[in-house]
């Protein structure tokens, strides 16, 4: 089984995907290996402090001459293996401890991912870029870092306090409850500090997705920018964004970070009792009768539980900010939606086009479209033009299946409302309008991940010999949004993509607006031979290449006209008027 088909079981299995505990759960084998490794290594420390009192008094012994090198020796070598021993105990914890945190980032991405990319549209534009970021990155890396600590203080402040705390209790259980009372006094701060920590990492991840925001926006916009001389008044703009951030950084990282010393101090303050009535102890006028050994080993222990207890005071201020990061993203942590695979029909068969009695609406506005009916066989290109807001993109994004309609549309045997994503995506490819580029490199923008050959598809829109005199070819880079390219060479490369990727009926929405009219005479002619046996709606403003389609939809108050090329010249006035305006009246659109 592979890692990606691996990775992508292990999301199916989140239940609850917006509980927390689900992703514990889900690594329950991980977190159990963790469970015996952080007891065993975690009691295991306490053979540390025993072994250092152990080996003080022999030093005192030594120095006395009751003892002698060769048994401080073989004191030593036991000690070195027991060490040895727990430190590979905790090398195991430690490794199965960070396994969880990867998985657990890496499910909790894939949810976050798939919750995204299945969001509404209207739900999506709500969202701004930076906070999408934000969430995406640094929340669900706050999230897990918090898990990750928790889990590992579980055992290494909670398993080991207990160890430690019951050995001195063994020693002296009477100082032992007098020096570890300043230790609750650390958890107590930590606990009335939660708001402030809770408030200013709260500011701060807002912060940081307003940054965001301004650094997408300075860097996608930065030509236009410069164009209009605006980069003085961006560039204020954006510091403005960086010093907030600083600035909500500094107070988060003040409350979460520098308040550790002062845990450590007060945890420590038990150390004086320890002094005073452990060295009652050592003289004989104290509780207990203590040697150096035992002196040593509760000094010793005391202070290495000291230290952990400020850490677990510590881990409150992180599980806080956890807590914060959480709440942010929660929202997006939905079921996972698998996307489908399955279908009986047939790709590769060329199929029909139907539409009858066709209404569209924005919403539950009023029609912007209604009674349209016609119908496409293969191998056809029909032209779809009409006034400005006459409804040309609109039918695009029905026949792509993201918009609703009333009436019927038939895709060979099926309705169109019938078929799944994965369905529509193997029947329709479609080019939009506006050229949407990935700053990548012209091959990646055509393949999209896919193999292929990529030659035919460049020489279609006539980008061949254009790519071939650039220094890197197809792997030159076309820059933010394609800044790199013209206008005309933008238009063609989406369209190359199209190409690339065809269906078996493409939908072009305005694919010639940025070219000449000549690239756009041969563009087409190539087009007509790789729709031998596709659909092709042609949607434009530009009707020079209409009397060479097979039918045209000319889009009119409120509905369409459905017939050929001439007999709407003969027949339909308004039609006529506007092809002799732009093929008569010289009217001249495209690059130069």
């Amino acid at each position: 089984m592979s890692s990606a088909h691996h990775a992508h079981h292990k999301v199916e299995k989140v239940s609850h995907p917006d509980h927390v505990l689900s992703y514990f759960q889900l690594e329950r084998w991980s977190l159990t290996l963790v469970t015996v490794s952080g007891i065993l290594y975690n009691v295991g420390m306490i053979a540390g402090p025993y072994f250092e009192g152990r080996l003080a008094q022999c030093l005192f012994d030594i120095m006395g001459g009751s003892e002698t090198l060769s048994a401080m020796l073989s004191l030593a070598a036991v000690y070195l293996i027991v060490i040895l021993a727990v430190q590979v105990l905790r090398c195991v914890k430690r490794f199965f401890v960070r396994r969880f945190a990867n998985n657990t980032s890496r499910n909790m991405r894939h949810m976050l991912y798939n919750s995204l990319v299945n969001m509404s549209k209207e739900a999506l534009e709500q969202e701004s870029v930076g906070t999408v970021m934000t969430k995406a990155v640094s929340d669900v890396d706050a999230c897990v870092e918090g898990m990750r600590k928790f889990t590992t203080e579980v055992f290494d402040t909670g398993v080991v306090l207990i160890a430690y705390l019951a050995m001195l209790l063994y020693y002296d259980w009477r100082l032992a409850l007098i020096s570890c009372a300043f230790t609750p006094m650390a958890y107590l701060i930590a606990g009335r500090l939660k708001h402030r920590v809770t408030e200013y990492n709260g500011a701060y991840k807002k912060s940081a997705g307003r940054l965001n925001d301004a650094t997408m926006d300075r860097v996608s916009n930065a030509v236009t920018y410069r164009i209009y001389g605006c980069d003085e008044n961006r560039d204020a703009a954006y510091e403005e964004s960086l010093r907030d951030y600083e600035k909500c950084a500094v107070a988060a990282n003040f409350w979460e970070n520098t308040m550790q010393p002062l845990y450590h101090m007060i945890s420590m303050s038990g150390v004086l009792f320890i002094l005073y009535l452990g060295g009652k102890n050592v003289i004989g006028t104290g509780w207990n009768n203590w040697g150096i050994a035992a002196f040593t080993t509760f000094l010793s222990c005391f202070s290495k539980m000291a230290l952990k207890s400020s850490k677990a005071a510590k881990l409150f201020n992180s599980v806080q900010k956890a807590q914060v990061s959480w709440a942010r993203i929660k929202p997006l942590m939905k079921e996972y939606v698998k996307p489908s695979t399955v279908s009986d029909l047939d790709f590769s068969l060329p199929v029909r086009l139907k539409a009858a009695n066709l209404s569209l609406r924005w919403q539950s506005g009023p029609p912007v479209l209604r009674d349209l009916s016609f119908s496409v066989q293969p191998g056809q290109i029909i032209g779809v033009t009409g006034a400005i807001a006459s409804g040309k993109s609109m039918l695009g994004k029905a026949l792509l299946g993201e918009l609703p309609y009333e009436g019927s549309i038939q895709v060979g045997q099926r309705e169109l409302r019938t078929l799944n994503l994965y369905e529509r995506s193997r029947l329709v490819s479609y080019l939009g309008h506006e050229p949407e580029l990935m700053t990548e490199s012209i091959e990646e923008n055509i393949r999209l991940g896919a193999k292929g050959e990529l030659t035919s598809c460049l020489q279609t829109v006539c980008l061949a010999d254009e790519i071939e005199k650039m220094p890197q070819g197809s792997a030159t880079s076309v820059g933010s949004g394609g800044v790199r390219l013209s206008g005309g060479q933008q238009a063609r490369l989406a369209l190359a993509r199209t190409c690339f990727n065809a269906k078996q009926i493409l939908i072009l929405d305005d694919p010639f607006s940025a070219v000449d009219q000549k690239t756009e005479r041969d563009i087409f002619a190539n087009l007509r031979l790789l729709a031998a046996d596709r659909i092709i709606l042609l949607i434009s403003h530009r009707l020079q290449l209409f009397p060479q389609l097979d039918h045209v939809l000319f889009l009119e108050n409120g509905t369409g006209v459905f017939s050929t090329h001439s007999a709407l010249i003969q027949q339909n006035v308004t039609y006529e008027k506007l092809f002799r305006a732009q093929t008569e009246g010289g009217v001249h659109h495209g690059e130069p």
